[in-house]
């Protein structure tokens, strides 16, 4: 009996989202259709834990939050922030997800300039002692992409209004906040410049589609890095994939998609096979 790797997916994804390269593009892709606003060489790596201590009327709870992934890109002088959050399933409360992330990046910001101005007392007027902020103070925006690789569509909410039951008299009051979604399974018009990028929403995205014979056609006569395999491998739920790529890693060998193809044809037989036996009952 052999044992099965214990890779996990997420951390498979975290890893391929790392290169500055892949991180620019996917977000060049979807903000700036293919439009190569941020520089890979602009990137540099950022605290993902935005874990906070929140208070409010005597009340005081930690609350935890970790990005997957937290790049700061350069413009001049200055930053934005840049965070990658990796979901394999429909989760109906991300709206509130992201705003909260988003809103305790904030606050992590603001604490360490509150520590600062407390430090070196930079308070010019009472109304800045009693905020800790100082009127000229700013913090650094941040962008926040979740990329939903799930086989299903998305059918949750895609902003924080789509979250809330309005009166109809209160509609154009209430505040949204944007929720930046990529779905994996609808990324065909997205303009990859990255190879790597493209190749793992092509093949992924063709293989939930039952699309081989496009995988056939384009990447037969093709190996790919035992990488991108495991990426795909974990993507999809084809442990197979993973497991072989993984193999492949450790002989320093690359991977052929005419085989790959085998393994894929046959997960999306099981998958068919599973689908029937659920609809049969």
């Amino acid at each position: 009996m052999t044992n099965q790797n214990k890779v996990k997916p997420d951390i498979i994804l975290k890893n391929f989202w790392k290169n500055n390269e892949r991180f620019a593009d996917i977000f060049n892709a979807y903000l700036f259709r293919g439009e190569q606003i941020i520089k890979a060489e602009d990137l540099t790596e950022a605290d993902a834990d935005i874990s906070s201590l929140v208070k409010f009327n005597g009340y005081a709870e930690t609350l935890g939050k970790v990005f997957d992934v937290v790049k700061k890109s350069a413009n001049g002088v200055d930053y934005v922030i840049l965070g990658l959050e990796n979901q394999s399933k429909i989760h109906y409360a991300m709206p509130l997800r992201h705003m909260i992330g988003d809103a305790f990046s904030y606050l992590k910001e603001y604490k360490e300039l509150e520590a600062k101005n407390k430090k070196y007392k930079n308070y010019k007027t009472k109304h800045e002692f009693l905020s800790k902020f100082q009127k000229t103070d700013r913090l650094h925006p941040i962008v926040t992409i979740c990329i939903y690789y799930g086989e299903d569509e998305w059918d949750g909410p895609l902003s924080l209004i789509d979250m809330l039951d309005i009166p109809e008299e209160f509609e154009s009051l209430i505040s949204d906040y944007k929720f930046n979604l990529i779905e994996l399974r609808k990324s065909e018009l997205l303009k990859f410049q990255n190879e790597d990028v493209k190749t793992i929403f092509d093949i992924s995205r063709f293989i939930y589609n039952r699309e081989y014979d496009k995988i056939n056609n384009i990447y037969k006569e093709k190996t790919i890095s035992p990488e991108l395999g495991m990426v795909i491998g974990s993507i999809t739920e084809t442990q197979k994939l993973i497991d072989d790529s993984l193999k492949l890693e450790q002989e320093g060998v690359e991977l052929n998609m005419c085989k790959a193809l085998e393994e894929l044809e046959e997960r999306g037989r099981e998958k068919g096979r599973i689908e029937g036996r659920i609809e049969g009952r």
